[in-house]
């Protein structure tokens, strides 16, 4: 027979056995716990006919990037031989306070011009991939488009975000067929404050998901000389001038407009190097350059007024979307510091702001011809064909504010 002392030695044991089990169980469910993208945004990398990239994030460092891609919309199966494996790249970002999460980079290429596909993102687990999400490569010619511009959604608060959501739902409502987005800058209002980020592509993520958005360097995204939170969370050209952070400085064509987007926060100098190369070497007849900081907006940056105006000048820049002021301003065409006539000069446009902040309207300068502050959200709709340049600038009502056109 078993003493007193055997029975609890015996009991003992099968408490550990029962534990030790637990324990093994618990780490098959953690090491298969769905890990789910966050923060999923598209933009482009390489040719918008051909190509499409996506970037998210995870809790997990050790999840692999992924995308399956299919022709079509509505109904669509991952399974079967037409379905396009893409494979790209996570890397681990450290965060405050040791935390650490994923980031997942991938670019589909050899795409297909003018065509409607499907996808879905993910480590490749059958549980990990984001909900499936469309979108429509350029035409292969296409001499007709329309896009977005914002500026300055620059929150805290979920509440602060879905203002900025509320937004980009009118936006599409009056542009359905808008191909991207060009936010032009201070996404969020601390940098390192993921939270934000989240609820910045969250609450915007039906359109985020499937329209491709080109963003600027904001004063809120680089702080101190770095900006690795904005670096992580979008894909770009790789074009950009020597020197300048990865990420904030590129270009890029749609159809028959070359598209520049400079950051006005450390290495003007280079860029502007870089800027006489980029726009000597295009071929396109419209020429939009996206910044935050303006030479001409409800008031001048000085850097940005002596080293890049002269460009714009002399190469020809049609447009120039700014941000950083939280007012509605737009220009009369300038050319050399002066009023010129109807395309002879830039326009310069800030659409004031598509988050919660607003600045008092700042005095009415020279270069004014349209000012004020509405205290509504702004969007504006820009139409490129082969003949003109229509913009066209709403609140968040739909509410009609602004409408201008350039023409060839």
């Amino acid at each position: 027979m078993i003493g007193q002392k055997g029975i609890w030695i015996l009991g003992g044991l099968l408490v550990l056995t029962i534990a030790a089990f637990a324990g093994v169980e618990l780490l098959k469910v953690k090491s298969h716990s769905p890990v789910k993208p966050k923060s999923l945004v598209t933009t482009f990398v390489d040719d918008p006919r051909t190509s499409r990239a996506f970037t998210w994030h995870t809790d997990s460092t050790d999840t692999a990037a992924v995308v399956q891609i299919v022709r079509g919309t509505g109904g669509v199966s991952f399974e079967g031989k037409e379905v396009l494996t893409v494979k790209g790249t996570t890397t681990v970002f450290e965060a405050e306070r040791g935390r650490k999460y994923g980031v997942h980079k991938v670019n589909v290429t050899g795409l297909e011009p003018g065509t409607v596909y499907s996808y879905r993102a993910g480590g490749g687990g059958t549980e990990d991939w984001s909900e499936t999400a469309s979108f429509v490569t350029e035409e292969q010619a296409v001499t007709d488009f329309t896009f977005i511009n914002v500026t300055d959604s620059q929150g805290v608060t979920e509440s602060d975000f879905a203002l900025w959501g509320k937004t980009l739902d009118k936006a599409f409502a009056v542009f359905p067929e808008a191909r991207f987005i060009v936010h032009n800058g201070d996404f969020i209002e601390e940098p390192k404050d993921e939270a934000a980020w989240e609820a910045f592509f969250g609450k915007a993520q039906r359109w985020l998901t499937k329209v491709p958005l080109m963003p600027v360097m904001g004063n809120h995204e680089e702080v101190d000389k770095k900006a690795d939170r904005f670096v992580s969370h979008f894909q770009v050209p790789g074009n950009g001038a020597k020197n300048v952070i990865p990420g904030t400085n590129y270009s890029f064509d749609y159809g028959l407009a070359h598209f520049v987007v400079l950051n006005t926060e450390s290495k003007l100098k280079e860029q502007a190097e870089w800027l006489r190369s980029d726009l000597a070497g295009t071929d396109k007849p419209w020429k939009i350059v996206a910044l935050h900081r303006g030479p001409y907006g409800g008031n001048q940056d000085e850097s940005v007024l002596k080293r890049f105006v002269p460009l714009f000048d002399e190469f020809g820049v049609d447009l120039v979307l700014q941000g950083h002021n939280h007012e509605y301003s737009r220009s009369h065409p300038l050319k050399g510091g002066q009023i010129v006539a109807e395309g002879e000069g830039t326009v310069y446009v800030v659409p004031n702001s598509s988050g919660p902040k607003f600045n008092k309207k700042k005095e009415d300068l020279f270069y004014h011809k349209v000012h004020f502050q509405n205290g509504k959200q702004v969007f504006a709709g820009i139409r490129v064909n082969e003949r003109t340049l229509t913009y066209q600038a709403f609140d968040v009502d739909g509410k009609k504010l602004d409408e201008f056109e350039l023409k060839r």
